[in-house]
């Protein structure tokens, strides 16, 4: 599995950090100072692309509407395709949540 290339120590201790955040301003405030706007916006497009990935949504209609290159909509479904299903994990969990 490619996720066990990720594991570690140093990544095990951010996960942590990360799941101790209570709510939404404390990931505002926890990410405002981990990374820079860039990097925060690069993940936040990928999500955005996987859900419209998700919804069927074309590949010019995703590159249109989140300003994603062709080739992060590729990665993004090879992951949905062949990754570890983080994203699907991610994606069914906001539809439960948006469903309540």
């Amino acid at each position: 599995m490619q996720i066990d290339k990720l594991r570690g120590k140093q990544l095990n201790q951010l996960f942590d950090a990360i799941l101790t955040l209570k709510d939404r301003e404390e990931c505002y405030r926890f990410f405002d100072d981990i990374a820079t706007m860039n990097e925060i916006q690069a993940l936040t497009q990928r999500l955005q692309v996987a859900k419209m990935l998700d919804e069927g949504r074309t590949y010019t209609a995703i590159a249109q509407e989140s300003s994603a290159s062709t080739t992060t909509i590729s990665r993004v479904k090879r992951c949905l395709t062949y990754g570890n299903d983080g994203y699907k994990i991610v994606l069914e969990r906001l539809k439960e949540k948006n469903e309540e």
